[in-house]
């Protein structure tokens, strides 16, 4: 039986060489396109497909955010096996991808050499992790989950902690009986002590370093 998947990423390029490479040298079939996440969840919909092959940040739409869309369809298709293709080499950013579920996870660099083994793998139930990602993952694997952050306060890392789980600013100021004011400057002033420069490596950092536990 073919392979049906749903191939997602918002270059046209891309995909167009992807999908060559898959109908070339697999058994599968790409059955649907998507340049976003909103079309991914669209398509999704439309079509029954075998599997998912998707970037992680593709922009627009309702669910921008690549983790947040991993967790999305990891709740609304629990047994649908997903491969992601990134550029991503942060280990904590990559460490959150894998925690969504997802069963495969490529380098853009190497996605051509590895892709039809991961999509093999994938389909029949295993995890594929391409080389280039794996190795700084093990790497680092032990000995860096730690509950105590160098230089922050502890309502800093208490704003961090809560921001990471998923409530916004506002949401933490009427838990935490504070101003939004004085919460937005505390998370500030926490990205600012750890050089962290978005909401995706802060929630990152919070997973890599056991916040959530």
């Amino acid at each position: 039986m073919t392979l049906r998947i749903i191939l997602a990423d918002d270059h046209p390029i891309v995909r167009s060489g992807v999908r060559l490479l898959i109908e070339n040298a697999t058994s599968a079939s790409v059955v649907a396109e998507a340049s976003s996440p909103d079309e991914l969840f669209k398509a999704l919909d439309d079509e029954t497909c075998d599997l998912i092959l998707t970037d992680f940040n593709m922009p627009g739409g309702q669910v921008a955010d690549g983790l947040n869309m991993l967790n999305q369809l990891n709740r609304r298709w629990p047994k649908l096996p997903v491969i992601v293709l990134t550029m991503m080499s942060n280990i904590g950013v990559l460490r959150s991808i894998l925690a969504t579920g997802v069963r495969g996870l490529l380098n853009k660099s190497d996605a051509l050499t590895e892709l039809t083994l991961a999509i093999q793998a994938v389909s029949h139930g295993r995890e594929y992790i391409s080389a280039a990602i794996k190795a700084p993952l093990e790497a680092t694997r032990v000995g860096e989950s730690s509950t105590e952050h160098t230089g922050l306060s502890a309502r800093e890392t208490e704003v961090l902690r809560l921001f990471a789980s998923g409530l916004t600013v506002s949401q933490i100021a009427t838990q935490l009986n504070r101003s939004v004011k004085t919460i937005s400057r505390q998370k500030m002033d926490a990205m600012s002590k750890l050089g962290l420069k978005s909401d995706l490596e802060v929630y990152a950092y919070a997973r890599e370093h056991g916040m959530f536990s």
